[in-house]
């Protein structure tokens, strides 16, 4: 008898690749001679990386990094086995699981981590670079990986802002003279799994809010503060399928 397991990861416990070879034991426990093939899925959260990895090959480069609340953290992107794509996972710089259920405040949780995952990655050279993007912590709508980048975000008397969803209720202009020099010329894909927009009743404060900790009224802050990130921006932008993903990270 033949086998596909072909498992997402289980949140906040197994990965995909555990899930499948704890099945792949469990069925030839029961059948000796069972022909097992293993195909871990993602959805781009956690787990994408080693999913990556396992299916294209590569290896995995560990760097450090500031996760959702600031503080270092050990963590890895992906490098093909040419060295020319790279492969970054959000959830492994800031991720949800990576605090505890008291630490959960989208309101101050930053994608500033994610931002120095890509940084890492232009810096290793690659031609392209694909982002996993799912099982965050922030809803930032991306700005702490912009900063990360190089852009500053600032407030009308030209100060930087604070890191974190709640100071973009305060953002005026964003400069983008100090961004990551190859960031324009990379070929940058974004893989999730929801089509979400930024904005509204099914955007990301509404829908994902709640799973990062966001209390009602704070989901009406969130709101307010994402509608500004995208005046200043791009408001058609935030309306696209997509946009909302892993608390506005598509829309940046």
């Amino acid at each position: 008898m033949r086998f596909l397991l072909a498992p997402d990861s289980f949140k906040g416990s197994l990965s995909a690749l555990e899930a499948s070879e704890i099945m792949a034991r469990a069925v030839c426990e029961v059948w000796a001679d069972a022909e097992v093939d293993l195909l871990p899925m993602a959805d781009g959260g956690e787990g994408t990386l080693d999913v990556w990895l396992t299916a294209l090959g590569g290896e995995s480069i560990a760097c450090s990094v500031l996760d959702p609340l600031g503080r270092a953290i050990a963590s890895r992107f992906g490098l093909s086995a040419d060295g020319r794509t790279g492969f970054v996972e959000m959830a492994l710089a800031s991720g949800l699981t990576l605090l505890t259920r008291d630490e959960r405040d989208p309101l101050r949780a930053s994608s500033f981590g994610t931002g120095q995952l890509i940084r890492a990655a232009l810096d290793a050279g690659v031609d392209h670079i694909y982002l996993g993007i799912g099982g965050s912590a922030t809803a930032d709508g991306g700005a702490g990986m912009l900063e990360a980048l190089g852009f500053r975000l600032l407030d009308q008397h030209g100060h930087a802002l604070e890191r974190g969803a709640r100071a973009l209720a305060q953002l005026k202009v964003i400069d983008r003279r100090e961004m990551h020099p190859r960031l324009a010329s990379v070929d940058l894909r974004v893989a999730c799994d929801v089509i979400n927009p930024l904005l509204g009743p099914n955007g990301a404060s509404a829908v994902y809010g709640p799973q990062k900790g966001a209390s009602p009224t704070a989901v009406v802050e969130l709101e307010a503060c994402l509608t500004q990130f995208a005046e200043v921006t791009a408001v058609d932008a935030a309306l696209k399928p997509g946009a909302g993903a892993a608390g506005g990270m598509g829309f940046a």
